[in-house]
C-alpha cells in the first residue's frame, strides 16, 4: 500500500512542479508585457514572425512520421533481431525529424510564393 501511496505523491509532485513553473512563466510574461505597454512601448513586437503557415500540416505530417517510424521500428525488431527500445524510439525520431525537415521545405516554397 506505500508503494501505491508513494507512487501517487510522486506523480502529484511533479504535476504540481509543472503547473507552478508554466505559471510563474505565464506570469512573469504578464506581467512584463503590462509594464512594456504601460510605457508606450509598440505591441507589434509581441506578434511572432516566425508563425507557421499552416500548423496542422506540420502536425499531420509529425504525426505520420511517427506512425512510420513505429511501423518500421516493429520491422526491424520483428525481422532483424533489433531490441526493441533502440528500433522503436531510432525510428520514431528518424521518421519524426525527416518529417518536420519535409514540412520546412514546403512552408518555405510556400512562403516564397
Amino acid at each position: 500500500m506505500s508503494g501505491v501511496f508513494a507512487g501517487a505523491i510522486i506523480a502529484l509532485a511533479g504535476f504540481a512542479g509543472i503547473f507552478g513553473i508554466v505559471y510563474v512563466f505565464l506570469m512573469t510574461r504578464y506581467k512584463e508585457r503590462i509594464a512594456m505597454i504601460e510605457r508606450g512601448v509598440d505591441a507589434s513586437i509581441f506578434v511572432d514572425q516566425n508563425k507557421s503557415i499552416s500548423p496542422t500540416l506540420k502536425f499531420g505530417m509529425l504525426f505520420v512520421g511517427i506512425a512510420l517510424g513505429i511501423i518500421i521500428g516493429d520491422v526491424l525488431h520483428e525481422f532483424y533481431d533489433l531490441s526493441k527500445g533502440p528500433a522503436f524510439l531510432s525510428m520514431i525520431f528518424l521518421f519524426g525529424g525527416l518529417s518536420l525537415i519535409i514540412n520546412f521545405i514546403i512552408e518555405r516554397k510556400l512562403a516564397d510564393k
